[in-house]
Parts: C-alpha cells; sequence; structure tokens
C-alpha cells in the first residue's frame, strides 16, 4: 500500500508544487533570490515575494516541496539563496553541516493541523477516533515530510496509528495530501489547518485543538552558500510587519523574535 500512496503522491505533486525556473537559462537583468520553501507556504509567499519584487527591483524564484526533499537538495549544492522549512530537524541538521550560520536564522511561524474530508462528501468526522471510517487516509509522508510526522505523532499521541497506518496513502508533501481529497483520491486527509482554508474543494471536518497540535514551527535562513545580501535582506523582510500581515491573513501565527 505504501508503493502506491507514493506513486500517487508523485502524479498529484506535478500539478501542486511550483518549480523554481533554472538559472542558468538566460542571462538575469537583475539580481535574482532563489528561495526554498515548504509546500505549504506557496500561496504566502508568493505573494509576499510579488511585492518584495516590486518595491526591492530584485527577482525572487521560488521552489516548493516538502521540507525534507529541498533540505537533500541543499545538501546537495543546490544553488538556493534562502530556505523556509516547516520543520526544525530539517534546518538543524543543514546548520550542522555548516549550511546555515545561526546568525542567519530565524524562527518565523508556527501552525496547526486540520482533518479534511471533500467538500460534497457525506463522511461525517468530528473526533479523533472517527477517523476509523475513512478507507485511505492521505497524509504527507510521515517517514519524511513535516506534515505526516506531525499528523503520525499526534496519531500516535491519541493511540491511533497502529488502527490506521494500512489505510495512510503517503505523499510527496502537504498539498499532494490536500489534493488527494480534492480529486477523490483519498476519503480524508491531516493537512495544515492554512492549507485547508484555501480549498473550495474540502471542508474542515475538524481542527486538531492548539493542546493536542504537536509543534509546528517554521525556521527560515539565509544559506551561508549564497552570494547574495539579498538572502538577508529577504529573511529581513520575512519578519516585517508587511510580511507577517500576509502570513497572519492566511492563518499562519507569527513568532517573536
Amino acid at each position: 500500500m505504501r508503493s502506491t500512496g507514493l506513486a500517487a503522491g508523485l502524479v498529484l505533486t506535478v500539478a501542486t508544487v511550483a518549480v523554481a525556473c533554472e538559472r542558468t537559462t538566460a542571462t538575469p537583468s537583475r539580481t535574482e533570490l532563489l528561495v526554498f520553501a515548504a509546500a505549504s507556504l506557496t500561496d504566502a509567499l508568493v505573494e509576499i515575494g510579488a511585492r518584495y519584487e516590486a518595491r526591492a527591483g530584485v527577482r525572487v524564484l521560488f521552489s516548493f516541496g516538502g521540507s525534507n526533499a529541498l533540505a537533500r537538495q541543499i545538501h546537495a549544492g543546490a544553488p538556493a539563496d534562502v530556505f523556509v522549512s516547516a520543520n526544525l530537524d530539517c534546518m538543524d541538521e543543514l546548520e550542522r553541516a555548516g549550511l546555515v550560520r545561526p546568525e542567519n536564522r530565524v524562527e518565523l511561524l508556527s501552525n496547526r493541523l486540520a482533518v479534511v474530508v471533500s467538500a460534497p462528501s457525506g463522511l461525517v468526522l468530528s473526533a479523533p477516533r472517527d477517523l476509523e471510517r475513512a478507507r485511505r487516509l492521505a497524509l504527507g509522508d510521515p517517514e519524511a515530510v513535516p506534515a505526516g510526522i506531525y499528523a503520525r505523532r499526534w496519531l500516535e499521541e491519541r493511540g491511533l496509528w497502529a488502527r490506521l497506518r494500512e489505510r495512510v496513502v503517503p505523499m510527496l508533501d502537504v498539498r499532494a495530501a490536500l489534493a488527494a481529497v480534492e480529486s477523490g483520491s483519498a476519503d480524508a486527509a491531516i493537512v495544515y489547518r492554512t492549507d485547508a482554508a484555501l480549498s473550495r474543494r474540502v471542508r474542515v471536518a475538524f481542527e486538531i485543538p492548539p493542546e493536542e497540535t504537536p509543534g509546528i514551527f517554521y525556521p527560515a535562513a539565509a544559506l551561508a552558500s549564497s552570494t547574495t545580501a539579498e538572502a538577508r535582506r529577504f529573511l529581513d523582510h520575512l519578519e516585517s510587519r508587511e510580511a507577517q500581515a500576509v502570513f497572519i491573513r492566511l492563518g499562519f501565527e507569527p513568532l517573536e523574535n
């Protein structure tokens, strides 16, 4: 079952993950900034990046995906300037490898989990144990993808993981898990509440209460390999009131640094 879910994730991710343009295809007419970021931040960062471009005269490119996959690419030498992760461990590993300097890292945001079903579905889920009514439950890969790791941790604490694990459809990132419910490939999914709020094709069955939510944090950093001072300036911009207002409007919870 696990291999089938991953195959589905590969198909869905093609449609849901935005990939940055290759820098080598043309000579840039202005400074370019390449930002690797968790898929759950797509809408917020595209809006923030567009405003920053207009004001700073810098071309901001994005590559969105699972934080684990992006971190692997950075380890392999991908020419990113900024990394915004949905998982502290991914950023910690880069810092231990010397690819992130502590002084160029900030703890940016937090988030919560929600259980979603298809909008027209008659499936009623109002409590954790109701998830046993779902035949297929989409999660970001619970072995690697932050959203899936958080969801698995929550299910384990509720004593439900052993009962549900055979029904889990592991996806490449949280947006792919959301798309699985939208397309009918899964009956339900556990995603970030910020992603659930963006789709009209799903409805929130219930949110995970704050006291039950695993610590979900988004660290951001200017990478040590970046050759442009714009990396640090963009990182500072992510902490600005203007950018924070976008995050708040889309349901994220800014952290005090």
